[in-house]
């Protein structure tokens, strides 16, 4: 017989890891395509842009830790699957929500500010740390987002 709440757990796990890697390869790719213009004028620029360019990517880590995290409690990874109810399953795809849909909006906001950094650092090198700190304000958003996904998975009864 089919569980419906597992079903709708590992939806949530999907989604956990497919929003916010999504919104972390916009990002990445906003940054990526501001960086190569940098770096075709002077490829010594290459590793203050790419440290611009790898912080939108955490987003997408985010994502796939709050999905390994959902899978190994209900016991998809590392264990036997769960009986679970439909509205545990429930429970679990709303956990997976805060850092689904903060993770896809943080991902495409932050290469935008990275993007920006990098424009920074093409014109004055030396303000480089200034591009890295503003891109990296709109973490703190994807970092809450993540400890709420994962204070609702542990407390969730099961």
């Amino acid at each position: 017989m089919t569980n419906i709440g597992i079903a709708l757990a590992v939806i949530g796990a999907a989604c956990a890891a497919l929003f916010a890697g999504i919104g972390s390869a916009k990002g990445v790719g906003l940054v990526g395509e501001a960086a190569a213009g940098v770096v075709s004028v002077d490829p010594s620029k290459f590793s203050k842009v790419l440290i611009l360019q790898l912080l939108p990517g955490t987003q997408g880590l985010y994502g796939l830790l709050t999905a390994i995290l959902m899978l190994s409690r209900v016991g998809i990874i590392g264990g036997t699957p769960a009986d679970l109810t439909a509205a545990q399953g429930l429970m679990f795809l709303a956990a997976s929500l805060p850092i689904a849909i903060v993770g896809l909006f943080s991902g495409i906001a932050q290469g935008r500010a990275a993007a920006a950094g990098v424009g920074i650092t093409a014109k004055k090198p030396d303000h480089n740390g200034k591009g890295i700190i503003m891109a990296a304000m709109v973490e703190t958003y994807a970092i809450l987002a993540l400890l709420i996904s994962i204070l609702l998975i542990y407390n969730i009864s099961i």
